[in-house]
């Protein structure tokens, strides 16, 4: 029995690979300090490569298929050792295989966001992610560049260097297209064939075709997000005065609900302000432009000054400061606010 194990141990007759996952790319053939028997048996399956090295070179290269290893399925390494003898001895090589199958669903992407230069926007940061797939096609330029002498060499170890380098190349291609950001999400299949150009030859030189890369989506960083959402909506609305009229019909309410509002100028001059009236025309004018300019009662038909409610200097006073709060909100302007506060002060002369 220990005959046997020993004559087992020293040559190899049966050199074959079972993957035993989707994910490694290389793998060592365990050698140890065994020979290959002349006349052994090399299988090689579907999607599968083997490589013969010889003294840290490789010599034979073998495609999917069953070969008896002699001269005649070996004449590099044949040739490297210069056997006369048809090799009849058994001989020592380091085998390597190969997976070639597709690695699919590879995920790219910017950790940060990348700054180009936009036609609409001036300067932007944009974040962009998608997928990729590639396969192993040379097996001899993936063992000198990338595997090497390993056990074995796997999509993942790998994957760190192909992701970095898509995404080095992304900001050449934004900036190259001259596409505004608005656009970009129109242009996302034109910006994938753009970048698996650029990215091909590198992935050749490591003996890797690069199948397919798609741009599944290009956004803005959350805060530039928000802002951008804010410009459409005021585009939506019709342009910034529409916008404006929104925003004080929604300071109306608001207003009214404290006592330094509306409800409290209303209360402090009556109708001889007229500033609620005012604001509540623009509301409404805003709400429905179809019923025309409103006028507010106080400017179509003014009361003589003589017949206004008479206003004591508290309240005079009190009005100018809610007045001036309201500058502060930006609900009336430094002007019309000097305007008021005038008007206001002559009644107490």
């Amino acid at each position: 029995m220990a005959l046997m194990d020993f004559i087992k141990k020293q040559f190899i007759d049966i050199i074959q690979w079972t993957e035993d996952d989707g994910d490694t790319m290389a793998w060592r053939f365990p050698m140890a300090e065994m020979e290959i028997q002349n006349g052994a048996s090399l299988t090689v399956r579907e999607s599968q490569m083997a490589v013969f090295v010889n003294e840290g070179k490789v010599a034979d290269v073998f495609g999917p298929g069953m070969y008896k290893l002699t001269t005649q399925t070996l004449p590099v390494l044949t040739y490297l050792k210069n056997w006369d003898k048809l090799f009849e001895s058994p001989f020592k090589s380091d085998v390597y295989f190969f997976s070639t199958r597709q690695k699919l669903d590879r995920k790219w992407g910017t950790p940060n966001p990348v700054t180009i230069r936009d036609k609409d926007f001036g300067m932007v940061r944009l974040r962009a992610f998608g997928i990729y797939a590639f396969h192993l096609v040379d097996p001899k330029a993936f063992h000198t560049t990338i595997s090497g002498t390993l056990e074995s060499y796997t999509a993942d170890q790998l994957e760190g260097q192909l992701r970095n380098t898509i995404v080095g190349h992304i900001a050449d291609i934004f900036g190259e297209s001259g596409v505004p950001f608005i656009d970009m999400a129109s242009n996302q299949v034109e910006f994938g064939n753009a970048l698996k150009a650029k990215m091909e030859p590198m992935f050749a030189s490591y003996g890797l075709a690069l199948d397919s890369l798609n741009v599944q989506n290009i956004s803005l960083p959350e805060e530039l997000q928000a802002m951008l959402d804010k410009r459409i909506g005021v585009n939506m609305m019709g342009g910034m005065q529409a916008y404006t009229q929104f925003q004080t019909a929604e300071a109306i309410p608001l207003a009214a609900q404290n006592e330094g509002g509306l409800a409290g100028i209303g209360a402090g001059l009556g109708v001889g302000l007229g500033v609620g009236q005012q604001v509540a025309a623009s509301m409404a004018q805003s709400l429905n432009p179809a019923a025309g300019p409103a006028v507010a009662p106080a400017a179509a038909a003014p009361a003589p000054t003589s017949a206004a409610a008479p206003v004591s200097a508290d309240e005079i006073v009190a009005t100018i400061e809610k007045l001036h709060g309201l500058v502060g909100k930006g609900m009336l302007s430094q002007a019309e606010f000097d305007a008021k506060k005038a008007e206001l002060l002559k009644r107490l002369g």
